[in-house]
């Protein structure tokens, strides 16, 4: 999944910092410029994985098969604003490695 979202973030000209989350969702740093559309690069990292990881793995298919998608439609982003970066890492560092 990393490596597709990595691929999928340098078609936007964004860079990926950082990737963790938990079995039912991911947490991603991302540096994005200015221009980037957050909402479409959310969706095409979305729409890129859940087509990718249902093809090289079937079960995922077959078990989310009423829906036909991997991912809830919502998502939440924030800006690091007040925080420092580092301390933003160090919480997406924390968290455990989605299976």
């Amino acid at each position: 999944m990393e490596s597709i979202i990595r691929e999928v973030c340098e078609d936007f000209g964004v860079t990926l910092s950082e990737f963790n989350g938990e079995s039912n969702h991911v947490h991603l740093l991302v540096e994005y410029p200015p221009k980037a559309e957050l909402s479409r690069l959310i969706n095409s990292l979305k729409g890129v994985t859940s087509r990718l990881l249902r093809k090289e793995f079937p079960a995922l298919a077959t078990h989310y098969w009423r829906a036909k998608v991997l991912w809830s439609p919502s998502y939440y982003a924030g800006s690091a604003g007040g925080a420092s970066l580092e301390s933003v890492r160090r919480y997406i560092e924390g968290q455990s490695r989605p299976a």
